[in-house]
């Protein structure tokens, strides 16, 4: 069986904004989210900014008894996967519970309530550990949750590959509605790890923009003056189902899931292969289930993390993948306005892809400012484009060498 996936919902909490028209207004706007760290007193650390979400309650959204028992990642989690279901027009009450299913990523899962917890260890002893930081801190404690808040009893599980986690979660949900095992998937990721921990351990990896004196201009992909990414937060929630099932009910359509690709490097823990040549196979792969040469795509949504090794790796692998057509090619990073959201960022990505079909317009690079030699294509810079997008590639690759391509098409 090998049926057609759509879009048919989705939500998101971002630094720009949470909702999804907040969110695509935010990137329509250039707008940045990054600022200096709120959540804690940075003052220790070598960097002093991320991107955090500004405009979320959990406590109002959920209630404060309910709040208290999630993580902040399962938080993001539930309120975009409501928005997403509500997006789509689902009823859930008039579906089998069994065909409709959750796959969520997160890189990390519930680091802030792992520090919490290792705090009150340390002070009060054992026995005042809270018989909620198990279910707290899992990186599946998001899907499950899910579950229980629509009543699925479908396919759930949770999917943690470092930066690739949520394309991975969306690129299963594809393939599990493609293959019949599921007419409707709800999937994305979260992530929550603006922490001292967190902060600190990407301080010591040195993979972090030290800018701290210009938030807003820290994540400069592929600009010859990067120095690193910027830590953020947030969820992406979609709402993919089966072609018939989504027309049969009238449902509005983003655009569709057409191919997966999924490789590994086999070479370093944190470091890419520099030539990009597993993702460039990533990206001939989910080309090749789509059934689209490389003269079909117009846009390819980049991992773009504005670090100096991945954006001249994901440059080259670009090239290897299109060959000269991608002189032609529209390459643009949203991390450039949201930072990365680790685990979730693909989840996000994706979303932005999906209304960039609809919309027939790319979000920008924003902060390019002097190019690098070495990453020489079209990073649509600085501001968004009108333009004819029929098919385009969103990029993710995680520490661990995951590297994951997804193809998305105008329907």
């Amino acid at each position: 069986m090998s049926r057609r996936v759509v879009v048919t919902g989705l939500g998101a909490l971002t630094p720009i904004g949470t909702g999804v028209e907040k969110y695509w207004q935010g990137l329509l706007d250039c707008r940045s989210g990054a600022n200096v760290i709120e959540a804690f007193d940075t003052e220790d650390f070598s960097v002093h900014i991320g991107a955090e979400v500004k405009d979320f309650d959990a406590a109002e959204y959920l209630g404060a008894k309910q709040a208290r028992t999630l993580d902040r990642f399962t938080h993001f989690a539930l309120a975009s996967a409501d928005e997403s279901v509500a997006d789509s027009g689902l009823d859930l009450e008039q579906e089998d519970v069994t065909r409709v299913g959750c796959i969520w990523a997160s890189g990390i899962g519930g680091l802030i309530e792992i520090e919490a917890t290792h705090l009150v260890y340390q002070d009060r002893g054992p026995r005042r550990i809270s018989p909620f930081f198990i279910p707290k801190l899992m990186v599946n404690a998001a899907c499950g949750q899910i579950a229980i808040r629509f009543a699925i009893q479908g396919v759930n599980y949770a999917v943690a590959s470092a930066c690739a986690s949520a394309q991975h979660a969306i690129g299963l949900a594809f393939r599990s509605i493609k293959h019949g095992e599921s007419d409707v998937m709800i999937t994305g990721g979260s992530e929550a790890a603006i922490t001292p921990l967190g902060l600190g351990g990407f301080c010591s990896l040195r993979a972090l923009s030290t800018r701290n004196d210009d938030p807003e201009g820290a994540s400069r992909p592929f600009s010859l003056d990067r120095d690193g990414f910027l830590m953020g937060e947030g969820a992406g929630a979609l709402v993919l189902e089966d072609l018939e099932h989504a027309t049969a009910r009238g449902a509005d359509i983003y655009c569709e899931v057409l191919g997966l690709g999924m490789t590994d490097d086999g070479f370093h823990i944190s470091a890419p292969v520099p030539e990009g040549t597993n993702a460039s196979r990533a990206m001939e792969m989910a080309l090749s289930e789509a059934g689209k040469n490389a003269e079909d795509v117009q846009y390819v949504n980049a991992h773009g993390t504005s670090t100096p090794l991945n954006d001249v790796m994901e440059t080259r692998a670009i090239r290897a993948t299109f060959g000269e057509h991608a002189g032609r090619l529209m390459v643009s990073s949203t991390k450039s306005q949201i930072g990365h959201l680790l685990g979730a960022s693909g989840a996000a990505e994706s979303v932005a892809c999906a209304l960039a079909l609809k919309n027939q317009v790319v979000p920008p690079t924003i902060n390019y400012q002097t190019p690098d030699p070495e990453c020489d294509l079209d990073y649509v810079p600085n501001e968004p484009r009108e333009a004819s997008v029929d098919c385009l590639v969103t990029n993710s690759f995680g520490f661990g060498g995951h590297n994951v391509a997804m193809a998305f098409g105008k329907i």
